[in-house]
């Protein structure tokens, strides 16, 4: 594999000292790894690399399972693969949709890595739709969420159902006090860049801003209009919180997403895909948000409600800065609160403008058009029908996501009304076809 090649098909121009020492260590040493690095300096490129490497590509068996604690983080992993182009097949298993779906294609496809969750890769060796006996290497992401609770046990039994593993990588953003039990790295290579002085990126300004009121949503009102069009994502501890807050917003007259563990995985996907492509500038969200998601560009982190750990803090404040870019955190407090004990790093005060600007809309919005890959429908046919029928131009067109049944499309704001009007009633591939917007 031509790693240079590989790098330009990323658009990446080279690896950052993590990604190059895991390369080495996974060609120079048989050692299993243990990788400490802060959020948004590139992990999953960094094991990518050399599994792509190691596994055989004319075997057409599962060679390598790689764990991770939730659906998005498989999804974008796997799509960090397929960004590769390399001949290494791949898929995703997760819960929220039918394993039967799964096991057919696991056995179309004959995918050489399995991206999964912990409960439904159990599930889907139990049954034996994954043969464990070919299973070489096993990769755990985010591997401190292996001792929360209800996690460690489904974790323990996926360990003892691969017998057979040569090849153990871990990977965390935050460091834990014992590696759990059930992993044997007894001589692991532990590559750790996780020092104090830079676990919080000094590329990120840290700000507090007191409000008058412990209910602080006028205040955020202000900070967010403060920002104009930038991208900002909104923390707090509770779901009943988070509805509130973005339905606040969104009177206010905001685009705006919003995400919780309570949604079901149709509204979740929709909430991130709308914050990823320009659609939605702010996105509302408790603490699920903060690990496990590649959202580039992130500008503001903004804490509503104070992040309860320093590894809560550590992962929300991972979602602005990411691949050495610049970003800014803001700590909203009410009269009654004070900074967590637990930042000992300098936050500045500031205040307000005294005039408040009005909120400025996302420039883009989401389409959705109801064909997918079951429609053989590819992105170039999406991009043609928009350019043709709808009168864009392909430098128009957003972030696509093809999905099996549906797709979702980044377009204009201001060229929406006139794109629907086009393309209402007209066909795609032959196929007449939904084209909405999603609000």
């Amino acid at each position: 594999m031509n790693v240079k090649a590989v790098l330009n098909k990323l658009h990446i121009e080279s690896l950052n000292d993590m990604q190059k020492n895991v390369y080495e260590c996974a060609h120079n040493t048989s050692k299993d790894i243990v990788v400490l690095s802060p959020t948004g300096t590139g992990k999953t490129l960094a094991y990518m690399l050399p599994l792509m490497e190691l596994i055989n590509g004319n075997d057409n068996h599962i060679q390598a399972i790689v764990v991770v604690p939730g659906r998005e983080l498989a999804l974008q992993s796997n799509n960090v693969l397929k960004e590769m182009r390399s001949e290494i097949r791949s898929l995703c298993c997760y819960g929220g949709r039918a394993a039967m779906d799964e096991h057919k294609a696991l056995r179309k496809t004959c995918p050489h890595i399995v991206f999964g969750t912990p409960g439904r890769l159990n599930d889907h060796l139990d049954k034996e739709n994954i043969l464990s006996s070919n299973v070489r290497y096993l990769v755990i992401d985010e591997f401190d969420k292996c001792l929360q609770m209800g996690f460690f046990d489904e974790m323990s039994e996926l360990i003892n159902k691969l017998p057979n593993i040569k090849r153990t990588i871990l990977l965390s953003a935050t460091d834990t006090e014992q590696i759990p039990g059930f992993i044997d790295l007894k001589n692991a290579e532990r590559l750790d860049y996780l020092d104090s002085a830079h676990s919080i990126s000094n590329r990120i300004r840290q700000y507090k801003i007191y409000s008058n009121t412990r209910d602080k949503l006028d205040t955020l009102n202000a900070l967010l209009c403060s920002f104009g069009n930038n991208s900002s994502i909104v923390f707090l501890n509770y779901r009943d919180s988070v509805e509130r807050t973005a339905n606040y917003l969104k009177e206010k007259g905001f685009s705006v997403s919003y995400y919780h563990g309570g949604l079901d995985q149709k509204a979740r996907e929709i909430a991130l895909y709308k914050f990823r492509n320009s659609s939605a500038n702010v996105l509302v969200s408790t603490d699920l948000a903060s690990r496990g998601l590649d959202i580039p560009e992130v500008d503001n982190i903004i804490h509503y409600h104070m992040p309860l750990t320093s590894e809560d803090y550590t992962h929300r404040v991972g979602r602005t800065a990411r691949w050495y870019g610049q970003g800014s955190t803001y700590f909203l407090l009410a009269p009654d609160e004070d900074m967590p004990g637990f930042i000992d790093t300098d936050v500045a005060d500031i205040e307000l403008p005294p005039t408040i600007k009005h909120p400025e809309l996302s420039k883009m919005v989401t389409l959705y058009i109801g064909k997918g890959k079951k429609d053989k429908l590819s992105k170039g046919d999406i991009v043609g029908f928009l350019c043709k029928i709808g009168g864009l131009n392909s430098q128009e067109i957003g972030l696509i996501d093809v999905m099996e049944r549906y797709t979702y499309v980044a377009i204009p704001r201001n060229k929406a009304k006139h794109v629907l009007q086009q393309t209402s009633g007209e066909k795609i591939k032959g196929i007449r076809t939904i084209v909405e917007l999603i609000k």
